[in-house]
């Protein structure tokens, strides 16, 4: 018997190319294409760079041999994975194929992404994964739950150190749903993206509730209710360009530094629109993306989390081409108030831009946190005291800016000088207090106001005395709690400083393993 030649070697290797890009065959990918969904490969060709897609481990197979498996042996085993470029820098990708046994994970599929996910940390490359399965291949038993456990391992291990980016376009179901909880960002798309621990099925038989898909784990649930994921897309196509935007803001990894973009928008640049935005009254509200918007380069802010808690804004923007974090309280939203739910996001996020180097800037404008039995019994003690944890763990440079209202626990909570901010600027209408006039000068003069022939006159006299002499910025500058008291128009200006001379900033922390962070 002799050697094969090479033309006949080739076109083996051509077939079994052919195969592997076939996926589940082709009425498995008619019907993905039916529902409006892309095929794996072509999901992450729309996401990177046109002809940047290295595969690999394309011939990869399982190796059950239970329940008829081992006559179904398709090439890739059901997930796409490799490398390529966004924007011209180096990521990493997963790509779950649902036309093959419905994305569903067995061990090899497992293998398959803890080797890109290896890779990408060997390489400090971020990592992004697309997820379209119906869960745990049942006919591999404990090797299905033991593949999900790698990969959880290596999604905590990842953290912090290279950027992690979940992308929900399908299904994803019981032990699924726990690697995207563990990385940073979850993208969902609306009406196809479905994520949950246990089905309507399930809950039927265990409650007797009655629940779709889509009220249970759609994007719009996800995105405004339980806020386990950041952003939601009316498509696919959307969905990739929310990635590269995000994408566009990060460093490749923890020790590198975040895209420098050009502008022409300069740092000297005054607004003055910005007196009329924020009202002097401290009981009205107004939008603070309108303030946002005014002093980020080219008015571009790209929000996170833009459905959930709306009392406090989180997102990205640049200042003199650099990337900042933003946490900003939103007056339109129960008055800026924190609450459970605020708290939880702005202290993930802060934590998030602490690990990968970006500057905080944080505008404040909170009467405090919120009231009530629900908040309370809820634990706004713990969850308050998570963004009291994150600020003062945080090394990364911290700017604040005082619009408004700064009362109680809650102005030290919003990256006051206390758990260390770097440069703390405030406009002039900013009032630094333990709590707002009306309550304060209830309690000071409550003597006074009840002795006088007109209670109700008395109180609001007193009220514009306790105003004057302490709901102001002064106080606060006096005593060095305060950097600066800035015009509102010179905002922009004063950031572009207070970031310039904060980059170099190097503060140590205390050996340790780790803190416990409140939960």
């Amino acid at each position: 018997m002799g050697f094969r030649t090479i033309e006949e070697l080739c076109a083996d290797l051509d077939e079994k190319r052919k195969s592997a890009l076939s996926g589940g065959g082709d009425e498995a990918v008619k019907t993905q294409k039916s529902k409006g969904k892309g095929t794996a490969r072509e999901r992450i060709a729309k996401l990177l760079d046109t002809g940047s897609f290295i595969e690999l481990d394309e011939f990869v197979t399982h190796r059950c041999e239970n329940f008829g498996l081992n006559e179904k042996k398709p090439l890739g085993d059901g997930v796409v994975t490799g490398w390529g470029t966004v924007d011209g820098r180096k990521v990493f990708v997963f790509s779950q194929d649902f036309t093959v046994f419905g994305g569903s994970l067995g061990e090899k599929h497992a293998d398959k992404i803890c080797k890109v996910i290896d890779m990408a940390m060997q390489n400090g490359c971020p990592v992004i994964g697309i997820n379209d399965s119906g869960g745990a291949r049942i006919q591999e038993g404990t090797d299905a739950l033991n593949g999900y456990g790698k990969i959880f391992k290596r999604n905590t291990l990842a953290s912090g150190v290279i950027p992690q980016l979940s992308v929900i376009m399908g299904p994803t179901a019981g032990g699924a749903v726990y690697s995207p909880a563990l990385t940073d960002f979850i993208f969902m798309v609306d009406k196809e993206s479905i994520m949950h621990i246990t089905g309507p099925e399930v809950i039927k038989a265990v409650t007797g509730e009655d629940i779709t898909g889509e009220e249970l784990g759609g994007a719009v649930t996800h995105n405004t209710v339980s806020g386990n994921a950041h952003f939601c897309a009316k498509d696919e196509d959307e969905c990739f360009e929310q990635i590269r935007k995000v994408l566009s803001y990060l460093p490749l990894n923890n020790l590198d530094d975040a895209p420098f973009k050009p502008t022409n928008d300069s740092p000297e640049r005054a607004d003055l629109s910005l007196r009329e935005i924020v009202p002097v009254n401290p009981n009205k509200g107004y939008d603070v993306h309108e303030v946002l918007t005014r002093v980020l380069d080219d008015g571009e802010f790209t929000e996170v989390q833009e459905g959930f808690a709306k009392n406090i804004v989180t997102g990205y923007g640049r200042i003199a081409g650099r990337s900042v974090g933003i946490i900003a309280n939103n007056a339109d939203v129960l008055a800026g108030a924190l609450d459970i739910n605020a708290s939880d996001k702005a202290s993930r996020f802060i934590r998030h831009c602490d690990a990968f180097n970006l500057p905080i800037v944080t505008f404040v404008d909170v009467p405090g946190y919120l009231p009530g039995a629900d908040q309370e019994k809820g634990g706004i003690i713990r969850k308050g005291a998570k963004m009291l944890y994150a600020y003062s763990e945080a090394t990364v440079p911290l700017i604040s800016v005082i619009l408004r209202k700064a009362y109680g626990g809650a102005y030290l909570a919003m990256s006051s000088k206390s758990l260390g901010a770097d440069v703390v600027l405030a406009w002039p209408q900013a009032e630094i207090a333990v709590m707002g006039a009306e309550g304060a000068a209830s309690i000071v003069f409550k003597k006074e106001i009840n002795a006088a022939d007109n209670p109700s006159e008395k109180r609001l006299e007193k009220i514009d005395e306790y105003r004057e002499a302490f709901a102001n910025p002064y106080r606060a500058a006096e005593r060095g709690y305060v950097d600066r008291v800035i015009m509102p128009e010179e905002t922009r200006k004063a950031l572009c400083e207070a970031l310039m001379v904060s980059e170099s900033k190097r503060e140590t922390r205390p050996s340790k393993k780790h803190g416990v962070i409140p939960h």
